[in-house]
């Protein structure tokens, strides 16, 4: 990768990362699932209005917004609204990766190399000290609540390899576009009219600036620059860099929020760092010297998976 590039990828994960700290801003002034419709409003209006529908069917587009839109995001919403920290909520959702390769085995009948389940293994035993150490010092209802928002975001990862949009914009404004009404529906029911009223009307500069980065910054920005370069160079190139999402999610809570890092969550935090990072090596990498990886010119086609930005 250019040095540019890198220099991109790097800003992209640091976004990614920044948002977790940004959405506990955000839910100090909304309610999770008011909060959510609005992130993925403004990532729809007004662009759906000038941007043409991608080149999928229908059911598609319907299906990955409810499952990532509805779903995951609504579930790691109103899991940090209960408790959990924003800097452990951006470890345990990458594990994702495991959720993504159990699905792509189960529905599209991928077999992980050996090299692959080894690294997943080691990543869900990260998530089980993760797990210990949360229910030891807080809510492990909360924790379950994010666990279940990586089941969703694994799940929406191979129904959009299945989909195959082939341009990365069209895709995330239209799939933006579907889950604001039913957000908004289940706000209605859950959370109620007189607070949901309460936060609008009662804006603040904090909760504006808010929606306006996970939906602008970390969304739209985060998704197509991350395409962008998956498109440009090899995965096993770019999908290292993710790992620093967790990184910068963990130390930004660390110095914005003055969450603090425990000994396990420390622990845990590493081993699902390098269990993921095994999973990206490509096979055979630790056997004998790795193969060049070179640029190559851009295809009509996403990424396996989708990017760990949207995160959040």
């Amino acid at each position: 990768m250019s040095p540019r590039h890198i220099g991109l990828a790097v800003l992209v994960a640091a976004v990614w990362g920044l948002n977790f700290v940004i959405i506990h801003v955000g839910l100090e002034n909304f309610p999770p699932l008011l909060f959510c419709a609005l992130r993925f409003a403004v990532v729809a209006l007004p662009a759906i209005f000038f941007v043409r529908r991608p080149a999928v069917a229908w059911r598609w587009i319907l299906a990955v917004g409810l499952v990532l839109g509805v779903v995951k995001f609504g579930l790691l919403f109103l899991g940090m609204h209960a408790g959990m920290p924003a800097g452990l909520s951006s470890l345990v959702l990458q594990s994702q990766a495991v959720f993504t390769a159990l699905f792509a085995a189960a529905l599209l009948r991928e077999r992980p190399a050996g090299q692959r389940i080894i690294g997943l293994g080691i990543a869900l035993v990260g998530i089980a000290v993760a797990a210990v150490d949360r229910g030891v010092g807080g809510p492990i209802g909360a924790f379950v609540l994010v666990i279940a928002a990586a089941v969703a975001w694994g799940l929406s990862n191979v129904l959009t390899r299945k989909a195959a949009p082939p341009d990365a914009l069209r895709w995330m404004v239209w799939v933006s576009a579907v889950p604001p009404l039913p957000l908004l529906g289940l706000s209605l029911l859950v959370e109620g009219p007189s607070a949901d009223l309460r936060a609008l009307r009662e804006i603040t500069p904090a909760g504006l600036g808010a929606i306006v980065y996970v939906g602008l910054a970390s969304t739209l920005f985060g998704f197509v620059a991350w395409s962008f370069l998956l498109r440009t160079y090899d995965a096993t190139a770019v999908a290292p860099y993710s790992l620093l999402v967790p990184v910068f999610g963990m130390s930004s809570a660390w110095l914005l929020l003055g969450e603090s890092v425990s000994l396990p969550a420390g622990c845990a935090a590493l081993l699902v760092i390098a269990g993921i990072g095994l999973t990206a090596l490509p096979p055979g990498a630790l056997a004998g010297p790795g193969r060049r990886l070179r640029m190559r010119p851009p295809r009509p086609s996403v990424p396996a998976a989708v990017p760990p930005g949207r995160t959040g």
